[in-house]
């Protein structure tokens, strides 16, 4: 993969959506941004990704996310099926309204090393700089911090539209949002899909960095979208605990 576009500071709307209603909503995107440079080259403008959420032994940014704390964050390794990208360990706090994320690319090699304590090293960066560095010690400190462990393996398919020169906005379109309970710090090699989060629902996400743009404005009302909560970790622990209640 590229350019690390990472919009490190954004607001963010979600919605959840039929498939009908995405094929339409993708045809107005059109108009005004571009195929990310990852699905332009898919024939279903589609990439995998996979997310591996990190939490306390009681579950503490989850909580903090069903109390609606208005300060949280979470901790996450997101990486690619692609042998050659790097593996991004991020930290997704909230504050208010603000989204904030930092993130550092991790040689693969590494990361279960990382993840079993060991202290963050130059090394294990794919870009030795002190900005890459730093994301990574904060995450290792937050980690060790919770006493995290891996808790829950996140898959989907996404389909993204963006500026052609500029972060500043960004749509995707997330399908076939799946989710397993995984406690150990493998990387899977490919999309378990053992649980469906939101069923057939595309989650929709508007992200933008600054100025709402007014055309995103005439799309929520064109649509009549609700904003609504899609927080994929914390559905799909909940789904789970459900799924668990139903079976007793």
């Amino acid at each position: 993969m590229g350019v690390d576009r990472l919009q490190k500071q954004r607001f963010e709307y979600k919605y959840r959506i039929s498939e009908a209603k995405a094929e339409q909503i993708r045809l107005y995107v059109q108009n005004y941004l571009v195929c990310d440079e990852y699905g332009a080259t898919q024939p279903n403008l589609s990439y995998p990704v996979n997310s591996l959420y990190l939490d306390s032994p009681d579950l503490k940014t989850f909580q903090d996310t069903i109390n609606g704390d208005l300060n949280r964050f979470k901790l996450r390794i997101r990486y690619y099926e692609y042998e050659d990208t790097p593996v991004y360990f991020e930290i997704k706090r909230r504050h208010n309204k603000v989204i904030m994320k930092k993130r550092a690319q991790v040689r693969r090699e590494a990361v279960s090393h990382l993840l079993s304590g060991r202290l963050p090293d130059y090394d294990h960066l794919i870009e030795r700089s002190d900005e890459q560095m730093e994301a990574l010690e904060q995450f290792s400190y937050l980690q060790a911090l919770l006493i995290a462990r891996p808790q829950m393996h996140v898959s989907y398919f996404r389909e993204a539209y963006e500026l052609e020169h500029s972060n500043s906005v960004r749509v995707t379109f997330d399908r076939d949002v799946r989710s397993n309970k995984k406690h150990d710090m493998n990387l899977l090699k490919k999309i378990p899909g053992d649980f469906p989060v939101f069923g057939d629902n595309v989650i929709l996400e508007i992200k933008f960095t600054n100025r709402y743009p007014h055309w995103l404005q005439e799309l929520t009302q064109l649509f009549h979208l609700r904003q609504e909560s899609a927080a994929k970790y914390v559905d799909s622990v909940e789904s789970l605990m459900f799924k668990k209640i139903e079976m007793a």
